[in-house]
């Protein structure tokens, strides 16, 4: 896959190249592009925004300086598809970050800044919004570190299969609960279940763990949920009951 991420602030993307991103694209399993926005601007300022039309306060990021480097980033590897990193956007969850995973081979992410991006922008280049949530940030740039660490981590060969397809949310639930070394901490033991390397009795500890912790931290997840008998009776008897 590549990715193309337009911003003003490219010096803010240091974390894309740490950690599990960085060695993806070691192993060229992603390539990852800064496309800086100032770069298109006009002037001896290079400015990329102007005052909007009819007035009001703010500015508004300009169509060329866009445009040219959505058209520029497009030459880069397969047909792109471009998304806007806004609050008026879809709000993103693992199954979209998936579906753009496996689906997609060419990201154009757009960092957008101040009130906004010409609407023309949006009619002409852009195939969706997407919002990290119902609030807002100084700017796209953490938004699109999000979805693009989001999105790189679940290329095949990143990571391994079993530790993603166990995640919270990729099953609609919450995650289980992990212990490692050593066996006490403090007077708290690690769950004897998981010691003795019955495979088939640490599966069933985990996911009623995981209905547990779903339960207490995300009820409204388990409404999407087709739970077993047994699962409904143990959370009722944990104090969870299902209606």
């Amino acid at each position: 896959m590549r990715l193309d991420i337009i911003t003003l602030f490219p010096e803010m993307f240091a974390p894309i190249y740490t950690s599990i991103p960085a060695r993806a694209q070691k192993r060229g399993l992603v390539e990852v592009g800064l496309v800086d926005l100032r770069a298109y601007g006009s002037g001896r300022h290079f400015q990329t925004d102007d005052i909007p039309y009819g007035g009001g306060s703010g500015m508004v990021m300009q169509p060329e300086p866009l445009g040219c480097a959505i058209e520029d980033a497009q030459k880069h590897g397969a047909p792109a598809h471009v998304i806007y990193l806004s609050p008026q956007g879809s709000p993103l969850n693992q199954k979209r970050v998936e579906d753009l995973a496996h689906n997609q081979q060419h990201l154009i992410l757009i960092c957008g800044h101040y009130e906004g991006i010409d609407e023309r922008i949006l009619q002409k280049y852009v195939h969706e919004e997407i919002s990290l949530g119902d609030f807002v940030i100084s700017g796209g740039e953490l938004a699109a570190m999000v979805l693009a660490d989001a999105v790189i981590r679940l290329l095949p060969g990143v990571i391994d299969s079993d530790s993603a397809s166990n995640e919270s949310f990729t099953t609609g639930i919450l995650d289980y609960p992990y212990y490692t070394r050593p066996l006490e901490y403090k007077g708290l033991q690690v769950p004897e279940v998981l010691v003795h390397g019955d495979h088939k009795k640490i599966a069933e500890w985990r996911r009623r763990q995981a209905l547990l912790n779903t339960a207490r931290k995300r009820p409204d997840l388990l409404a999407k949920q087709n739970l077993s008998d047994a699962e409904r009776e143990f959370l009722h008897q944990a104090g969870y009951p299902q209606d």
